[in-house]
């Protein structure tokens, strides 16, 4: 990217969008700026190149490559340049009436700090977002759309906060015990505690990675595969009946599966069976 700004400016919002890029830019000399009632639109900003500081919410943040703020409409903050060298820096801003429900679903829901490591796609996104709309003409506004949703998946796949690992990391270090589950699912002594003896970490530690990457326990996860597994047994073997595909997947008690199934998939193993 070249040293001159750039700056892009769309008419979706008047595309009744559920999600819509307002703004997005390249900034190749930061300037000041203090928004003491914040910015209308949810804001994201990320270092280029340089270094500046950012401040909001009563707290001083470093901005170096590698770390970005999203901040929510209306979120009181100054950035600038840091004492030596220039700063560079990319930034956009975007809104929608579905935009709030997808950031509370992603856990985005606050103004935040993110860093992130500079081998993963989220790096240079941005940059490819705006290199693609100043040479593509999207009248639409769909493809910037559909592109914020990927730039707000990959933020919250790659993002780290207060130096917590990223669901990317975290995944990563759960894939030998994911590959277990799969294998085991059929053994109903399978627990926590042996869940946690395949990654050598305590059963608190596999909850909470498990909790950041799935938003849910080990066993939650471990009972979800189950009842994957089920939904394949039922449409692949019509004639086996309930209580042997119960016992098939790790259930001990054919009740407690017809209920936990019910659970998660809103129908009866049997209706399930019938729908295919």
């Amino acid at each position: 990217m070249n040293t001159l700004s750039r700056r892009f400016f769309t008419n979706s919002r008047e595309q009744n969008l559920p999600l819509y890029m307002e703004s997005i830019g390249f900034n190749g000399s930061q300037e000041r700026i203090e928004r003491p009632n914040g910015y209308p639109c949810f804001h994201w900003l990320e270092t280029y190149s340089g270094e500046g500081v950012i401040k909001f919410n009563g707290t001083d943040y470093i901005m170096r490559k590698g770390s970005g703020v999203l901040l929510l409409p209306n979120e009181r903050h100054q950035y600038y340049a840091a004492a030596q060298g220039n700063w560079e820096t990319v930034y956009l801003t975007f809104s929608g009436p579905q935009v709030s429900a997808i950031l509370s679903t992603l856990g985005l829901h606050q103004s935040c700090y993110f860093q992130w490591d500079e081998d993963v796609p989220f790096q240079g996104y941005v940059e490819s977002i705006l290199d693609t709309i100043v040479t593509d003409q999207d009248l639409s506004g769909l493809d910037a759309s559909a592109d914020l949703y990927r730039f707000l998946i990959l933020l919250k796949k790659y993002g780290r906060i207060k130096n917590t690992p990223s669901i990317s990391h975290a995944v990563n270090r759960l894939s030998p015990l994911i590959a277990y589950m799969e294998q085991h699912y059929h053994d109903p002594d399978i627990g926590l505690e042996q869940m946690a003896e395949v990654l050598g970490i305590s059963t608190r530690h596999l909850n909470t990675l498990f909790k950041q990457s799935f938003g849910m326990t080990a066993y939650a996860y471990f009972i979800l595969i189950r009842i994957r597994k089920a939904k394949e047994l039922l449409i692949e073997h019509p004639n086996t009946t309930i209580k042997e595909i119960s016992r098939l997947v790790g259930f001990r008690d054919a009740s407690h599966f017809v209920a936990t199934f019910r659970r998660i998939e809103r129908v009866t193993p049997e209706q399930y069976r019938t729908l295919y």
